[in-house]
C-alpha cells in the first residue's frame, strides 16, 4: 500500500494501514511531521491503552489518564508539532477486537483531534495497524 501524501491536510485522519506497510517514519519526516509509534501490544483494559498512548506520544506526566485528557492532549501544540503530526499505533488488532467500546471511543477522539487540527491548516495522520 502506498501511503497518501502527508502534506493533504484534508485528507488527514484516522487511516488503517497492512501490517506490510513500510515507511511511515521516514515519509513523515520528508514531510516534515513529527512522528509517534504507539505500541498497543499489551494493551489489555482501558488504563493500559492511555498508558500506552501517554508513552507513545510523549504526554506530559500530569497526564490524567481519561480521554478528556487525552483530547486535550492531542490538541497541544507539542503533539502536533510545527507542520503536523503522524501517529502510528502499531499491534491494535488484539485491544480492537477485545474491547470494541473502548476502540469507538479513542477513534472518535482521533478524529476529532485530526479535525480540530484541519480547521488550523495542519495535518494529523493516524494510521492503525
Amino acid at each position: 500500500m502506498k501511503l497518501p501524501d502527508l502534506h493533504d491536510v484534508d485528507a488527514a485522519g484516522v487511516h488503517e494501514l497492512p501490517a506490510s506497510a513500510e515507511g511511515v517514519a521516514e515519509a513523515a519526516a520528508a514531510a516534515r511531521l513529527k512522528c509517534f509509534a504507539v505500541d498497543l501490544g499489551k494493551a489489555d483494559s482501558k488504563l493500559a491503552l492511555l498508558d500506552a498512548l501517554a508513552k507513545g506520544l510523549a504526554l506530559p506526566a500530569h497526564f490524567g489518564r481519561n480521554y478528556d485528557a487525552l483530547a486535550d492532549g492531542l490538541e497541544d501544540e507539542d503533539v502536533r508539532g510545527k507542520r503536523g503530526a503522524v501517529v502510528r499505533l502499531q499491534h491494535a488488532s488484539a485491544f480492537r477486537k477485545g474491547h470494541a467500546q473502548e476502540w469507538q471511543t479513542l477513534t472518535e477522539i482521533l478524529d476529532e483531534a485530526a479535525e480540530f487540527w484541519r480547521e488550523r491548516h495542519h495535518p494529523f495522520w493516524v494510521f492503525v495497524s
